[in-house]
Formats: structure tokens, C-alpha cells, sequence
């Protein structure tokens, strides 16, 4: 516990964590009500003669608000790297393995509660504009996890990259760019197989409320894509973390 204490207070005396959480429930929400506000009486006239899944668009703002996530978990071991004070750190934990196992609890939890807010704030929000029908529970409990996911996903490149630019880029092409290249590629194989296994597209599926047979993914196996990327990085970060100078 001493471990755990001593890593939430380094994340919580960050200037950026508070900024950066504002900014995910900022954005989650704005998001959100955007898209839910743009739909038509022709498409959603009324609750049953509704044609769009109402719950996975009125958190549409998941999509956005994960990359102020990817950040804060970059910033959560890189700026130690970026200031050096990765050292002073070392000294005073010298079991890396806890020292991350620590960071990622911290992170994590941090992450998750404010994903719950977010998540919840903009299902909230979204039923002022339009109405949102259809089970809740996953959807809301997945895009909670999604956040939290890709918060440990940043950490992991921190930690194996030892750089926070490289990092945040490296995560935010992973998170952004090669969606946007399986939706350029004229194969539909090759876009069947990259929404499956890459992670955001695969994640996102767990939002989905209707025409679940129609998905390139179940919503539970998608989750479990982002998470093995995550867990995985995490292992290749803390066996890179364990074996290096600092």
C-alpha cells in the first residue's frame, strides 16, 4: 500500500492529470451530445421507430476523449524519464516490477472513476436531446473499461519507449491512423480483419446495442483486443524496465 500511495500521489501532483481528466469528461460529454443532437425526427421520429443505435452514439465522445487517456498515462511514467527523477524513484522502490504493478493501479483507478463520470454525464446529457433506448449496462461498463485500457496502453509505451513524444505518437497512430487506413483500403477483407484486430476498432464494438450480428467483432472479444494490447505492452514494458539502466 505504501507503493500505491506513494504513485497516486505522484499522479495526482502532475499539473497535467487534472487538466487532462477535465478535458476526457469535457470532451466525452461535448461529443456525445453533438452527435446525439444531430440526428433527425426522419431517422429517430419517436423511441420504438428509432433507426439508430441511440446508446453507442450518444457516446460517440469515447472516441475522442481516450486520447487525453493515452496522455495522461504517457505522462504518468514519461515525465519521470523526461525530468529524470526516474532515478530518485528507483532508489527509494528498486522492485520494478511492483513500481509498475503500483503505477498501473494508481493509473487505473484514477482513470476508471473518471471515465465513470464522463460515461455517465453524457448519457445523461444525450437523453435532454433525444431518446436513448437499449441496454446500458455494457455499453456503459465497457466504454468505462476502454478508457481506462488505453490509459494502462500509454503507460506501457511510456515505459517501453523511455519517451514521452514517441510515446503519445506511437499511441495516437495506434489509436487513430490505422482505423483511418482500413477505412481506406478498397480490400473489405483486409477492412473486416483490421476492424477485428486492431484495438479502438475492435474495442468500440462493446458500445453496441443493435444489429450486433452485423459487427466485425463481438463486443466482449473486441474489449478483450484492447486489453491484450495493453496487457501485452505492459509485459514487454516491465521486462524492458527490469533488465535496462534506468
Amino acid at each position: 500500500m505504501r507503493w500505491l500511495h506513494a504513485e497516486w500521489t505522484k499522479l495526482r501532483t502532475l499539473p497535467s492529470t487534472w487538466w487532462l481528466l477535465g478535458s476526457t469528461v469535457l470532451l466525452t460529454v461535448a461529443v456525445g451530445a453533438a452527435a446525439a443532437s444531430s440526428l433527425t425526427t426522419g431517422v429517430c421520429p419517436s423511441p420504438d421507430a428509432c433507426h439508430e443505435d441511440t446508446v453507442r452514439l450518444s457516446l460517440t465522445g469515447v472516441w475522442l476523449g481516450q486520447a487525453t487517456c493515452l496522455v495522461l498515462g504517457v505522462l504518468s511514467m514519461g515525465s519521470e524519464y523526461g525530468t529524470g527523477t526516474v532515478r530518485t524513484t528507483l532508489s527509494a522502490m528498486p522492485l520494478r516490477w511492483r513500481l509498475l504493478a503500483a503505477k498501473a493501479a494508481a493509473l487505473a483507478l484514477l482513470t476508471a472513476a473518471t471515465g465513470a463520470v464522463a460515461i455517465t454525464a453524457a448519457l445523461w446529457t444525450a437523453r435532454l436531446v433525444l431518446p436513448v433506448e437499449g441496454p446500458t449496462l455494457r455499453a456503459t461498463a465497457g466504454s468505462v473499461l476502454i478508457l481506462t485500457l488505453v490509459a494502462l496502453l500509454g503507460l506501457a509505451l511510456a515505459t517501453l519507449l523511455r519517451d514521452t513524444a514517441a510515446a503519445a505518437t506511437l499511441g495516437l497512430g495506434l489509436l487513430y491512423v490505422v482505423p483511418l487506413l482500413a477505412d481506406l483500403l478498397g480490400s473489405p477483407v483486409w477492412q473486416h480483419r483490421l476492424n477485428r484486430w486492431t484495438p479502438m476498432p475492435a474495442a468500440l464494438s462493446i458500445q453496441a446495442t443493435r444489429d450486433l450480428d452485423r459487427l466485425p467483432i463481438a463486443p466482449w472479444p473486441g474489449l478483450g483486443v484492447l486489453a491484450a494490447y495493453a496487457a501485452g505492452l505492459l509485459v514487454a514494458g516491465g521486462v524492458a524496465f527490469g533488465l535496462r539502466d534506468a
